[in-house]
């Protein structure tokens, strides 16, 4: 099947929803899935449902904000309580499956609070052989996934989207701050803030991809492979663990292996 025969069959999916709320955390695939059901529905009969959660770092629900109106659909930002989900904090190695169950309940109430009774979320088929605990939470909120039933895997979203002119079609992979927390580690607010703060100062130094790792209080930086030698040079390696340990951190390390997804799955 061509690239063209894949994006028709994803977007007949969404127009068979006739109204549709997205799932939409400002990622290449939820903002493709938002662009499709835009190009089949019309804006009118779309909108964009984003998780307004400790785990999604602010720099991501404001791009989230932006992307939704530069494509003129109504784009609402729904509170979720995750962290009041003893199971979730506990951080099991099905962590994700709690998080994501209470987000597709509470944007699949939003959605039909305001007239939208079908939701669609961003995984592709690529998704599936990976350690994603969230899909069956999906399966089990009976989440619309026209990427993956369109056979689309990452690179070719991504061409899709680039094809369709959205700016995020070549952004970095993007994971939940939780993510960074290993398994059987509590996962708690100040934990998350400490991450975010951290990841936020590295990427103002350029990088395009980068992980602070929370192993207990020692913050463990992974960054892509050609970035690690910059980050250890002398007057830079100091002012990042300084600033790393007014965050709360005791140690700062550098992952000699480089940035690398799910690096924490079991």
């Amino acid at each position: 099947m061509s690239l063209t025969e894949r994006k028709r069959a994803a977007a007949e999916t969404l127009r068979r929803a006739g109204k549709l709320a997205v799932a939409f955390s400002g990622g290449v695939d939820s903002s493709l899935v938002l662009a499709l059901a835009v190009e089949a529905l019309g804006r009118e009969n779309v909108l964009a449902v984003t998780a307004d959660s400790a785990l999604l770092p602010r720099r991501e629900r404001d791009a989230s904000v932006a992307l939704a109106a530069s494509l003129g659909v109504e784009h609402v930002l729904v509170p979720t309580r995750e962290m009041g989900l003893p199971r979730f904090v506990q951080n099991p190695p099905n962590r994700c499956f709690f998080c994501k169950r209470e987000h597709l309940a509470r944007l699949g109430e939003e959605a039909a609070r305001r007239g939208f009774s079908a939701l669609a979320h961003g995984v592709n088929r690529d998704d599936f052989s990976d350690h994603r605990p969230g899909l069956a939470a999906a399966e089990e909120a009976r989440a619309l996934a026209p990427l993956a039933e369109a056979g689309l895997t990452k690179e070719q979203v991504r061409a899709l989207a680039k094809d369709m002119g959205l700016p995020v079609w070549n952004k970095p992979s993007a994971a939940c701050l939780a993510s960074r927390i290993p398994h059987g580690e509590p996962v708690t607010a100040e934990k998350l803030a400490r991450i975010e703060a951290a990841e936020d100062y590295l990427l103002s130094l350029g990088l395009a991809q980068v992980r602070v790792r929370c192993r207990g209080t020692v913050a463990v930086i992974e960054a892509e492979p050609g970035e690690i030698g910059r980050l250890a040079e002398e007057g830079l390696r100091e002012k990042i663990a300084a600033t790393l340990k007014a965050l709360g951190f005791s140690h700062v390390a550098l992952d000699l292996e480089g940035y690398r997804t799910g690096s924490l799955n079991p």
